[in-house]
């Protein structure tokens, strides 16, 4: 049966908006900072604005009809209500409102007038809604109901000038009908022709006619409309309240720290995702290290009992046993990209104890040999072993020959240490056959060497230790690895001939131990330690930190042992 292997897509929206959610709240503090801008901002418009007061009134608009009671007869013939809102907030109207509301005291300008009103159509009816808003309830109602008036005469009057235009034009016709009438009258007798006698009758008809419309136009009921609702005065402040403005504030200021965070998310150099790391490197995720508060001392999480640590440096070593390109090699380098090489540490020795729980033969080599610390983070349970035969044949007592140990850990096993010494020329000693034969002990039948190495970005001895230790594995903290120092790894450990088995995530210290980071970083730069200071040969090639500086004394062969 053939396995199904689910390819990871990258552009599945749900993941990827989930992840950008995720990555957006890293930023606790941007996003806080902008909930606390919009609640300030909702208060003070709460507390800041004048009190408002809105008055309201409706009118049902109809048109001028001769019978409303007459079966059929509609109120809305000939309606346009959108055209008859645009006339409610007219100059006409405000004009007339004025006028009536100077005569009552209150002296205001058709413009000022207006500029409070609001007219509105609910759907569906022939109803306008005067909204007027104003400093005080009775000013509001007085208002809304003169600009209500106000329209209903401006319409009454423009039906009534309608109906005497049209009644003019009527009696304009009829006057020379009549005239015409009276002459034929005139003329008509016993003898009278026919074409006469008809022609009046025409006229008759005619005038009949016209007297019978300018008598409907006059008949007509004029009224513009029925003020249905009359505008009181308002009880209570228009406009949303404390509570309200609030809530407003809250969401307006979410979003604006959404906003700020989205824009340090896309300028943060930082790596925003463990896709995004794996992305950058090059490798897959070996596991993330949970926060655990350790033991004061204890570097070796394994052999604690209920320890989640230690669970997950099982669960890595057990992924990097099956993995293919470990499994042909079994040499493991671990570093970090810079800065602490403290993680890195654990990591390596915990990986060795976790390889020990499985019944490897495991050596740990020490290769960090500025600042070398691991034995005595080690404490008791490393004591002295003898090394092999060719180390005391071929050496001369320095490192890697110079001592062995072996650490016993609790429950689980023992696993060989070469501890790292500080010696006169580190790029030299990484490079010298010695190192050669004691990787290739994980040649031997179950065994594994996992070498320990300076930070990768800092100096170039895990560079000068790949060519032997194919298999790298990178220990960093996601929020403090940038993407460009992940690519930038990517290309060395590449065009130094490895490969990048993965990377393994451990949580932040918090910025109460950076400052000690930063001292122990600045000690390792200017090269100090806990040992005493080393002293450069005459013809010592000086370290700049720069990784290409270890490749001029990389030999092009092979060491014996590895032929």
């Amino acid at each position: 049966m053939t396995p199904v292997n689910r390819v990871l897509d990258d552009q599945d929206e749900p993941a990827l908006l989930r992840d950008q959610f995720r990555q957006l709240l890293r930023y606790r503090a941007l996003l806080a900072t902008g909930v606390v801008i919009g609640l300030f901002g909702g208060g003070f418009l709460a507390l800041s604005g004048e009190d408002t007061y809105t008055a309201t009134g409706e009118v049902l608009v109809r048109s001028a009809i001769s019978d409303p009671f007459a079966a059929g007869a509609t109120a809305d013939k000939g309606i346009n209500i959108g055209s008859e809102r645009q006339t409610a907030v007219s100059d006409t109207v405000g004009t007339l409102a004025a006028g009536t509301l100077l005569k009552k005291g209150d002296d205001v300008t058709a413009r000022d007038l207006l500029a409070g009103l609001q007219v509105t159509n609910p759907p569906n009816t022939l109803t306008l809604r005067f909204s007027y808003t104003g400093a005080t309830p009775e000013e509001s109602r007085a208002r809304a109901e003169a600009l209500a008036n106000a329209y209903l005469a401006h319409r009454k009057a423009r039906t009534e000038e309608s109906i005497k235009n049209m009644s003019g034009g009527y009696r304009a016709q009829l006057d020379p009908l009549e005239e015409k009438r009276d002459l034929l009258e005139k003329q008509s007798g016993v003898g009278a022709a026919d074409d006469v006698s008809s022609a009046r009758a025409n006229i008759i008809v005619s005038i009949s006619e016209l007297s019978r419309k300018i008598s409907e136009l006059k008949a007509l009921d004029t009224t513009p409309g029925y003020l249905n609702k009359k505008p009181v005065a308002p009880t209570a402040p228009t406009g949303p309240g404390l509570p309200l403005l609030l809530g407003l504030g809250g969401v307006v200021g979410l979003a604006l720290g959404l906003l700020l965070s989205w824009v340090r998310l896309v300028f943060d150099p930082a790596v925003r995702s463990p896709r995004e790391l794996v992305r950058s490197l090059g490798g897959p995720l070996l596991g993330t290290l949970p926060r655990e508060r350790a033991a004061t001392g204890a570097l070796l999480a394994i052999g604690r009992s209920g320890s989640r640590l230690a669970e997950e440096y099982r669960a890595v070593a057990f992924r990097l046993a099956y993995d293919p390109s470990f499994a042909e090699s079994r040499r493991l380098l671990v570093t970090a990209p810079r800065g602490d090489n403290a993680e890195a540490a654990a990591a390596a020795a915990n990986l060795a104890a976790a390889f020990a729980e499985m019944g490897r033969d495991v050596l740990l080599v020490e290769a960090d040999l500025r600042t070398p610390s691991l034995a005595r983070a080690l404490g008791s349970g490393a004591h002295g072993a003898r090394p092999p035969r060719w180390a005391a044949e071929e050496g001369d007592g320095s490192w890697p020959t110079g001592g062995r140990s072996n650490v016993d850990v609790p429950g689980s096993g023992a696993f060989a240490l070469i501890p790292g010494t500080t010696v006169d020329n580190v790029p030299r000693a990484l490079t010298s056959p010695p190192v050669g034969r004691i990787v290739a002990e994980a040649d031997r039948p179950g065994g594994v060497v996992i070498v320990l190495a300076p930070p990768v970005l800092s100096y170039a001895d895990a560079v000068a230790l790949v060519d032997r230790v194919e298999g790298v594995m990178i220990v960093c903290d996601p929020r403090e690895v940038h993407r460009s120092d992940l690519e930038r790894i990517r290309e060395i450990i590449g065009a130094s001939g490895g490969s990048v088995l993965g990377a393994l995530l451990h949580p932040s210290r918090g910025r109460l131990l950076r400052p000690e980071r930063r001292k122990k970083s600045a000690r390792r730069r200017n090269g100090g330690g806990d040992g005493p200071a080393p002293t450069a040969e005459p013809d010592a090639p000086e370290t700049t930190g720069d990784p290409t500086e270890t490749l001029g004394l990389r030999s092009l062969t092979l060491p014996a042992a590895r032929r």
